[in-house]
């Protein structure tokens, strides 16, 4: 089944992360403005039409909590009590907490474009997991915020080439938007 791609429409491009609106539409060949406000031409078939919002649609697909999704949701949660990883046991010390949302931890973020603020965020992550790693400090937790999850996600990314364990911060705490990490410590020789 072909969908018709109109002009006006909301798109992606299937192969890139790329998305915006459709200005002019031939049989071969889609003009889009993207999100940034660059033209781009794809042929129709590289194209799909978004419809609802992916932020809509995902907004608590990410919530393995069945109890926490129903209640998102408006329904009354089946009796369970809501327990995470990090509140399972009490630590002596509190985790160590890193919040990367950009006006943090730069002055202004003029002339820096999506990937320049991404880039920063990282370097800043990674900077403070390597420190927490080399000062043996057991727990960090990463503040990122909701989003649309790609910050979470290169996290997530950069978390797999380290001796962590990384999973969803407390609720109550931080609710959606934090990551804590544990690391693994070797003892001293």
């Amino acid at each position: 089944m072909k969908i018709k791609i109109n002009i006006g429409d909301t798109v992606a491009v299937l192969d890139d992360v790329i998305k915006g609106k459709v200005l002019s539409v031939s049989k071969s060949i889609v003009e889009m403005e993207s999100t940034d406000g660059f033209i781009f031409k794809f042929s129709p078939n590289e194209l799909v039409v978004i419809k609802e919002s992916q932020f809509d649609l995902s907004k608590y697909s990410d919530i393995s909590n069945e109890a926490l999704f129903e209640q998102s949701k408006g329904t009354e949660p089946k009796k369970k009590s809501i327990q995470f990883k990090s509140d399972l046991k009490e630590d002596k010390h509190p985790p160590m907490e890193v919040d990367l949302h950009i006006h943090n931890l730069i002055p202004s973020t003029k002339g820096m474009d999506n990937y320049d603020m991404l880039n920063t965020q990282m370097e800043h992550a990674k900077h403070k997991l390597e420190f927490a790693i080399k000062n043996r400090i057991p727990k960090i937790v990463f503040i990122h915020g909701k989003g649309e999850g790609v910050l979470k996600s290169e996290l997530e990314f950069l978390f797999k080439n380290y001796h962590v364990k990384f999973y969803e911060a407390s609720y109550k705490k931080y609710g959606l938007g934090a990551t804590e990490v544990y690391i693994y410590q070797n003892p001293k020789n």
